[in-house]
């Protein structure tokens, strides 16, 4: 998810066909096709708001831990289709948003396996303790149930637009919700009902045109020394004199 957010390729139709970019993408256009829809489908698979709520969990609840699993709501009578076609308040995200790290669940690369750290306090008493490094912030993102119009804008463009599908028959329209972020994503709803649909060329809206990453910095040449430096050679009257 992370290399397929800076690149920017259509797809051929063949699953198994390599993908040419720079940066290099890991893997085939399968690998890129599955990266693309979880990314579409995190950020536009939304739902009326009050047609899920979160499920009653066994144990402890902690305050700071996210909660991911929803279920619907019985007592969900619907909402007016003039209300979610004027408010993005009435719409929400139901599935959880990816990080920057490219999960939806933070996870700490720097702590080490139990053996590593057990092989570390083994020799703890015969090796000196070294300055550890500061632990990463943990990554947070918006909570499940969040208002799309909590979204943010890309380049001064809103990333949702609402409207009725019909405004001269409007006892039989349905709302409908665009995605401007992600072209072809739309959401509708009706009464107790609603559905999310894409039909699109699976690449985000940026805003400008697409600029490849730089390069990595080039690595820093070799220090220069006497061990590395060849002799001058000697001519024949200095070897004389």
């Amino acid at each position: 998810i992370i290399a397929a957010r800076q690149i920017c390729k259509f797809f051929t139709g063949r699953l198994d066909a390599p993908i040419a970019s720079s940066p290099p993408f890991p893997g085939n256009e399968a690998n890129y096709l599955r990266a693309q829809i979880a990314r579409i489908s995190a950020s536009t698979q939304v739902s009326p708001l009050g047609f899920y709520q979160f499920a009653e969990e066994e144990g402890e609840e902690d305050e700071e831990t996210p909660r991911y699993s929803l279920e619907e709501n019985p007592d969900f009578e619907g909402i007016p289709v003039s209300e979610m076609a004027e408010s993005l308040s009435t719409w929400v995200h139901h599935v959880p948003h990816i990080l920057e790290q490219g999960r939806c669940i933070w996870v700490n690369l720097a702590e080490k396996p139990e053996e590593d750290v057990e092989d570390e306090e083994e020799g703890e008493e015969e090796k000196e303790k070294e300055e550890e490094p500061d632990e990463p912030e943990p990554e947070v993102g918006p909570p499940l149930l969040t208002p799309v119009s909590e979204d943010a804008e890309i380049n001064k463009t809103p990333p949702w637009t609402s409207k009725m599908s019909s405004t001269l028959v409007s006892q039989f329209a349905i709302a409908v919700l665009r995605s401007n972020l992600w072209p072809g994503a739309y959401s509708f709803a009706f009464k107790k009902k609603f559905e999310n649909i894409y039909v699109g060329w699976g690449l985000k809206f940026t805003g400008e045109g697409y600029n490849p990453p730089a390069p990595p910095p080039t690595q820093q040449a070799y220090p220069s020394g006497p061990e590395i430096m060849e002799d001058l050679e000697v001519g024949l009257k200095e070897k004389q004199g």
